[in-house]
């Protein structure tokens, strides 16, 4: 074990947290879980840094990083939903969900294949990330701070993220066609 791969987690251990405090009986209860979703975020950014910079990348930390960051994503969206099921919130949920998945059977089939490099993280998936980690924080925080309307601001960052997602799945599907295309041919 090393610092990154704790970090990474204590993501993962800060998922059940967020959960509790988002259906506390409490008033501050989506500001609660908007500081455990931010201090999440965080640790997602620091042991990325620190792993580099510390050279301890590791293949666990390959792996677990990912799954954590799939994990309180997924959480936090259902969360949402179901704090605000309709269908301008359900929407961009189930389309990043969706590609999480996709790309998490993608990566495993070209793994498989010894072609994981084909379907490397992209620049847009980085951005998405951004993106769709602002937007859950806003819509989790759901006041308006200073005038400013905190959940509109929210969802639109979440169809930006939403459509993100989209054309980096299309990335990586474009990436993977050649390999998924030759072993389909041999079968």
């Amino acid at each position: 074990m090393n610092i990154p791969n704790t970090l990474t987690l204590l993501r993962i251990v800060m998922i059940p947290v967020l959960v509790l405090v988002f259906y506390l009986p409490v008033d501050w209860h989506f500001y609660g879980a908007c500081a455990v979703f931010s201090a999440a975020a965080l640790t997602d950014l620091l042991d990325g840094y620190l792993a580099r910079r510390l050279n301890q990348i590791s293949q666990l930390g390959e792996f677990l990083d990912p799954v954590a960051d799939k994990l309180m994503v997924a959480v936090v969206l259902v969360l949402l939903v179901q704090a605000d099921p309709r269908i301008w919130l359900a929407l961009p949920a189930a389309v990043i969900i969706g590609r999480e998945i996709t790309v998490s059977a993608l990566r495993e089939w070209m793994a498989e294949l010894g072609a994981r490099s084909k379907v490397a993280v992209s620049v847009y998936g980085k951005v998405k990330t951004i993106a769709q980690m602002v937007a859950l924080m806003l819509l989790l925080f759901r006041e308006p701070v200073l005038g400013l309307p905190i959940y509109q601001i929210g969802m639109a960052l979440l169809y930006v993220a939403a459509l993100l997602t989209l054309i980096s799945l299309c990335q990586y599907l474009v990436s993977a066609w050649p390999k998924l295309k030759e072993t389909t041919l041999k079968q």
